[in-house]
């Protein structure tokens, strides 16, 4: 009886350690990371603890340097850019491989994720002497064309994780009912892969926005992106405005993650059921 009942105190201590690890390991990785919103407003040109005094002074500097303000257009430009190119390749290949039956059907699929296996470093590398052979070097296509080839599996996964619920009698029903294949896809496959396709072009936005070492490597100072510039600035001289840009570029991967988890929550609720829920 002893030991039945001390069963259950066992598991629930071995359960608050796991917990107690849990939470460790996550304040470890997180801690760091918000270590730089107080110091973006601090008022000395340091980046000490304590600080001298609260002030908007970087946010200002960042917001009105043509140097700061230049990379953060870069981003967003290159960003944007690199998530339209890439979710319509994206999309365009997860149903085109959902629909096909082949023997090498594992093998493209493995092809189209495999940037997502490999260092960025050897992409990196890769990409700087393909493109120096072709002039891309230091150019937006040359960086788009880098990122578009990062952010494609992310799409390619989402959408084709959608794609497991599809039914595929839909489409065959609204081609027997008249409707060309445009208007099939319009009105019934796209409604449903929506929220996939939506979530693939946010990985895709966060996975450029954020990009460095690329960009180190094929990028001149015209193209020069925010990640770039915070390192240059680590790298040549410290000023606070860095952190400034890094409070900067972790909003908005942060708003991009919660809306990439709205997404995903209303695609769950949309794949369930009816019924399900009472």
């Amino acid at each position: 009886m002893r030991s039945g009942s001390s069963t259950p105190f066992i598991e629930r201590l071995a359960l608050g350690g796991i917990r107690a690890f849990a939470v460790a390991v996550l304040v470890f990785l997180v801690a760091p990371i918000f270590v730089v919103f107080p110091l973006s407003f601090t008022a000395g040109q340091l980046l000490v603890f304590p600080l001298p005094g609260w002030s908007l002074q970087w946010y200002r500097e960042f917001f009105t340097s043509p140097l700061w303000t230049g990379a953060l257009l870069n981003s967003l430009f290159v960003g944007i850019v690199t998530t339209i190119v890439a979710t319509l390749l994206g999309t365009m290949a997860a149903l085109g491989l959902h629909g096909a039956r082949f023997r090498l059907k594992p093998l493209v699929m493995a092809l189209l994720v495999t940037p997502i296996a490999v260092p960025v470093v050897i992409i990196a590398v890769s990409a700087f002497y393909f493109f120096a052979a072709v002039n891309l070097v230091g150019t937006y296509i040359g960086l788009i064309l880098a990122h578009v080839a990062l952010a494609l599996p992310f799409v390619v996964i989402t959408v084709s994780a959608t794609l497991q619920s599809f039914d595929p009698n839909l489409p065959r029903a609204a081609a027997s009912l008249g409707a060309s294949p445009l208007r099939t896809f319009r009105t019934v496959t796209l409604p449903i892969i929506a929220p996939g396709v939506a979530s693939g072009s946010v990985f895709a936005f966060v996975t450029s926005f954020d990009e460095l070492v690329i960009a180190l490597f094929i990028t001149s100072p015209q193209q020069r992106t925010l990640p770039r510039q915070i390192f240059s600035g680590v790298s040549e001289n410290i000023s606070p405005t860095i952190t400034a840009a890094a409070v900067v570029l972790l909003l908005v991967s942060v708003v991009l993650m919660l809306v990439m988890e709205w997404l995903r929550a209303r695609s769950e609720r949309m794949r369930r059921p009816a019924g399900a829920e009472q």
